[in-house]
């Protein structure tokens, strides 16, 4: 892998993983359109993925540390103090990280036990373009379901629908379909506005996008050439800002097409490149 590769790799990744356009596809797609299926197949190409995810784990984290900080102190005075003494802000911080916990186990338990054997069945780049194509189509029809009032704050959204949006993301383990734009659909469906459903998926994104990456940096560390490790350490570095930019982009859009049907756009997008992706390899 050249380093140029890396960071058309970083960039795709830092872009796509956060936005509704499944990066997963546009990672299966990209080397089938550019000729590089042997890089893709090299041992050394899923640390050097697994580092790029690490750098969109840390971005979210430091988008939303304000976020996890009161969620995560919150949580704590719900636990420690009286109910006469507490405030609604710590109820519904502590309420939040609840219902992040909640969606997380699905989600979590279906990708530990089944995400190998759904990659390893769908991983063909047409395959991957077809996908693509159902994650627009499923956009559309998230806008199609919305709720007609205005979506309910996150903290009022209840356990058992919470849950449902959890069952959502792990549709995302399917290459072509997005975690973001599945999980946005799930809460859009579920009651949610376009900001509070972006906000909840990226919010669950981030311990199991991070907890993935860290617990193969070891295996990486231990069994891997130098060489990649540069190469990983660079496109982490350009996934990290990358998507630290997407998330700041995507938070403002959401919060100003509120009430738009803000999916679309990502759902023509995803028709479009997946058509044409299909036709390219046909």
């Amino acid at each position: 892998m050249h380093t140029q590769q890396a960071i058309l790799f970083a960039l795709l990744q830092g872009a796509t993983e956060l936005a509704p356009v499944s990066s997963l596809g546009h990672g299966i797609l990209l080397p089938a359109v550019l000729g590089w299926k042997s890089l893709q197949m090299h041992k050394d190409f899923l640390p050097f993925m697994v580092a790029l995810h690490l750098g969109t784990a840390l971005a979210l984290l430091l988008y939303f540390y304000r976020d996890w900080t009161a969620l995560c102190l919150g949580f704590l005075r719900w636990m420690t103090t009286s109910k006469a003494q507490l405030l609604k802000s710590d109820v519904d911080h502590a309420r939040i990280l609840l219902l992040v916990m909640g969606a997380s186990i699905p989600g979590g338990l279906l990708g530990f036990l089944l995400e190998k054997k759904i990659r390893v069945l769908f991983q063909s780049p047409k395959t991957a373009a077809i996908f693509l194509v159902a994650n627009g189509l499923v956009l559309f029809g998230g806008e199609i379901l919305k709720s007609r009032k205005k979506g309910i704050p996150l903290q009022d959204l209840p356990m058992g629908r919470a849950v449902l949006v959890g069952l959502f993301q792990a549709v995302a383990l399917i290459p072509g379909f997005s975690r973001s734009g599945i999980t946005m659909v799930g809460g859009i469906v579920n009651g949610l506005g376009h900001e509070e459903a972006a906000r909840f998926s990226f919010l669950l994104a981030t311990p199991i996008i991070l907890g993935a990456g860290v617990l193969e940096i070891p295996k990486m560390l231990r069994d891997h050439s130098p060489q990649i490790l540069h190469l990983s350490l660079v496109g982490a570095i350009v996934s990290f800002f990358t998507a630290w930019l997407t998330t700041f982009i995507l938070m403002k859009y959401f919060r100003s097409f509120e009430t738009s049907k803000a999916l679309v756009p990502f759902g023509v997008y995803c028709l479009l490149v997946g058509s044409a992706a299909y036709w390219y390899m046909s």
